[in-house]
């Protein structure tokens, strides 16, 4: 029997280890998309404890908590982090079989030399030593960085956000390259008025722009797209349903936008051909400047509207939908491509149902200019996973090239997240390992080595130019 979290976990055959040991294991991160807050990294902080670095802003374990029957006062309320842990230490057991088993287990070995199975036994001992640990100078978030190889992170920043923060991290010279990455979907949110033109009042603050039509809007909107360029961004991200590709006409989202100013109220339709429209004019602005354009698609969230009012917004209250995306897809970037205007584009999808959706779609758009042009991109939120990522690589390796996938992203709040790299680079070389071993790839370590290094790091490198 092996020994749970070994160095050779998820590695079941002698290739696959040779493979994981020798041509993924050291080799640097690129995580081209996650959600840490940049003002951490600019100031350095040291976090108090591991409540706070582990627990705070991780939705994916306070589902597992309350599905555990944790009272939120010890979740996002207000009981002591040591109380949290301890909580969360308890439910840690109950995790078997989900992903957050091994992520946890894994940040413990990898950050804090802890081996031992996290449970309610041992909480209040992993709790003091870890925050021991987290409140020395080897322990603040640019040391954590550096613990982790991680070579280029990019962030996801609002379009009115000051970037000071990404500034600041430039200035002192970081190791580690963190850059923005432009993500407008609040300038696009037509279903709430009342919130959509108190965005634009601050647009008009942030671009010293008067914003009394459409045009002038996108003026606007230009202005902060260039300056993220000015600051080091290349990269656009998008969390959309589903991809938005009404016929509309100028005049007509003009006429819409008036009504937006006015707070009057618009149909469903009018805000589809608003969408539509403000979606293309950001896809035209990266295909200009030669940025990746990303796009999150199928998410249901803000479910359970109690829980929203009381917490708010990304505190885990989201899941799977089962929106149409082909049609929509296949319309917004044949426009794009006839117009001979589109930019690197990476798809993920969140319903496992589109799997074999996404992997062909690329091909249609693939047209020979730029190796992997259009990506679909890693199993992504709940796809995040063994059995997600396993399926994600075999359906893009029977529908596309997987030797040309850009490889894995944490897409996290959480600075201890990083080993969710290692994690995916384990499942890879397994799946080339096991093909090795069966006699269905030629037992060529070297090429097959160099495929493994390629979706772990150099794709990622040469598609974003970091």
């Amino acid at each position: 029997m092996k020994k749970f979290l070994d160095e050779d976990f998820l590695l079941h055959t002698k290739t696959a280890q040779r493979l994981y040991h020798e041509f993924a294991k050291d080799l640097p991160i690129i995580d081209y998309h996650n959600h840490l807050p940049p003002n951490e990294i600019a100031e350095d902080r040291k976090f108090e404890n591991i409540t706070q670095i582990w627990l705070s802003d991780d939705h994916y374990k306070w589902r597992a908590m309350r599905t555990n029957g944790i009272d939120e006062a010890y979740i996002t309320g207000g009981k002591s982090d040591q109380e949290k842990f301890e909580k969360w230490a308890a439910t840690v057991p109950y995790t078997l079989r989900n992903p957050l088993y091994h992520w946890s287990h894994l940040e413990l070995q990898r950050y804090f030399k802890i081996s031992d199975n996290l449970s309610e036994h041992n909480a209040q001992e992993i709790y003091e030593k870890c925050s021991a640990l987290l409140q020395t100078p080897d322990y603040s978030v640019q040391k954590l960085l550096r613990m982790a190889n991680v070579e280029a992170l990019c962030t996801t920043d609002d379009p009115i956000d000051s970037l000071e923060h990404h500034q600041k991290i430039k200035a002192i010279g970081l190791e580690t390259k963190v850059l923005p990455a432009f993500r407008p979907d609040n300038a696009m949110n037509a279903e709430d008025l009342v919130t959509l033109n108190a965005y634009i009042a601050k647009l008009e603050a942030v671009s010293n722009t008067t914003i009394s039509d459409y045009v002038t809007y996108l003026d606007a909107l230009k202005k902060r797209h260039d300056y993220f360029a000015q600051n080091g961004c290349s990269v656009s991200d998008h969390g959309l349903e589903q991809m938005y590709a009404e016929d509309y006409t100028e005049t007509e989202i003009s006429q819409i936008f008036a009504k937006i100013r006015a707070n009057q109220e618009l149909s469903s339709q009018e805000i589809l051909k608003f969408k539509s429209a403000m979606l293309f004019q950001f896809a035209i602005w990266d295909h200009e400047k030669g940025w990746v354009q990303q796009y999150h698609l199928g998410a249901l969230r803000n479910n359970n509207t109690r829980r929203l009012q009381d917490i708010g917004p990304n505190t885990g209250w989201d899941s799977i939908g089962d929106f149409s995306q082909a049609q929509a897809i296949s319309k917004f970037l044949n426009k794009l491509d006839k117009e001979n205007k589109l930019a690197k584009t990476i798809l993920y999808n969140l319903n496992p149902a589109d799997n074999e959706l996404m992997a062909t779609m690329i091909g249609n758009f693939n047209d020979g200019s730029v190796a992997g042009k259009v990506q679909w991109g890693s199993a992504w939120w709940f796809l995040d996973q063994k059995e997600g990522m396993i399926n994600q690589l075999n359906t893009l390796s029977n529908m596309s090239l997987v030797s040309r996938f850009v490889g894995m992203l944490t897409d996290s709040r959480s600075f201890l997240s990083f080993p969710r790299h290692e994690y995916f680079r384990r499942i890879l070389c397994n799946l080339f390992g096991d093909d090795i071993e069966n006699g269905e790839l030629p037992n060529d370590i070297a090429w097959v080595g160099k495929v493994v290094q390629d979706i772990c790091y150099y794709n990622a490198k040469n598609y974003f130019n970091f």
